[in-house]
């Protein structure tokens, strides 16, 4: 899997712990924390992380409008949510605002790592094939010429 510069967005310091401690131990790089959701668009406007980490319930500003609004001004950002079991509603609401996956606490390693490269791929690949599409149409048009 690829390194990934990540913010960690939680207000639970034993959670923010925890999840670094695995980010870090999977070769990726915590960048920032943040412990609520107006924390959280702050950092990312100044860090501009790969990935996100995002708690729902949090002081200020849940991690659903917190979501809602970084994929607002950045729409390729590659959002997380970390929940408590209980929430599916939320979860839902929170993959509307634009997060690419969830993960359910209390999480292990192997679980956090999956969720992340399923979201990578299917935040990538659309890129990629965008990517491929204008190389062949370059092509054919380099041909025609």
């Amino acid at each position: 899997m690829t390194y990934l510069q990540i913010l960690v967005v939680d207000d639970s310091l034993i959670t923010v712990k925890k999840l670094s401690s695995m980010l870090t131990t999977l070769g990726h790089q915590v960048v920032r924390t943040a412990a609520t959701g107006l924390e959280a668009l702050t950092a990312y406007e100044t860090y501009k992380p790969d990935l996100v980490t995002m708690d729902i319930t949090m002081p200020d500003m849940d991690g659903i409008e917190a979501t809602r609004r970084i994929r607002q001004k950045f729409p390729d950002a590659l959002i997380i949510m970390v929940t408590s079991h209980g929430q599916e509603k939320m979860v839902l609401d929170a993959l509307k605002a634009g997060a690419k996956g969830y993960v359910l606490k209390p999480f292990h390693e192997d679980k956090l790592k999956e969720v992340i490269e399923t979201a990578v791929k299917r935040h990538i690949q659309p890129d990629k094939l965008q990517q491929v599409i204008e190389a062949k149409q370059s092509e054919a048009q380099g041909d025609a010429a």
